[in-house]
């Protein structure tokens, strides 16, 4: 189990500094694919790859009480440079369950969607190693993601939405 302190402190009741707690309780694959496009309809000449990853991160609470559950769904593709044939799809939904305590609910959505994939991606990063190499193709190593960031994108994605949405008064 690994904790995480992102250095935030709170008082407790006997005025001793608690800080944010995070426990991983459990992870798992809820879902992979992996397809091997090359392999069903054969090699016809030179291989270039070009591989296109997508990431989504999905985060609710569970019913026990400090549980969340954060989900990492990767989409990977891999095209032949030129002549745009697929050689292999990977789709991977891997779950974390945490227990998270001292967390502010204003600060709570930012931390689920940032420090708990950071604390998992190592193991989808192996996990999408190992089932590349394993069908075939040399291992993908997967550069990190800057959950951060991945986070800023979403919420100005969602402001900008928003922001069309919004019907204008008539003048």
């Amino acid at each position: 189990m690994a904790e995480q302190d992102n250095g935030a402190a709170k008082t407790d009741t006997q005025g001793a500094q608690t800080g944010p707690k995070m426990n991983v309780l459990t992870q798992f694959i809820r879902d992979m694919s992996f397809e091997n496009a090359l392999a069903q309809r054969g090699s016809g000449g030179e291989v270039n790859p070009d591989v296109q990853v997508a990431v989504n991160l999905d985060a609710k609470k569970r019913s026990a009480e400090h549980q969340f559950e954060v989900m990492i769904k990767l989409t990977i593709t891999s095209k032949n440079k030129g002549t745009e044939d697929t050689l292999f799809l990977l789709e991977l939904e891997y779950v974390g369950v945490f227990q998270i305590e001292n967390v502010p609910d204003d600060q709570m959505h930012p931390f689920l969607l940032i420090e708990c994939p950071r604390m998992i991606f190592p193991f989808v990063r192996r996990i999408v190693s190992d089932v590349t190499r394993d069908g075939g193709f040399p291992p993908l190593n997967l550069e990190t993601i800057d959950f951060v960031q991945l986070y800023r994108n979403e919420i100005m994605r969602r402001q900008a939405a928003a922001a069309e949405e919004k019907p204008t008064p008539d003048a």
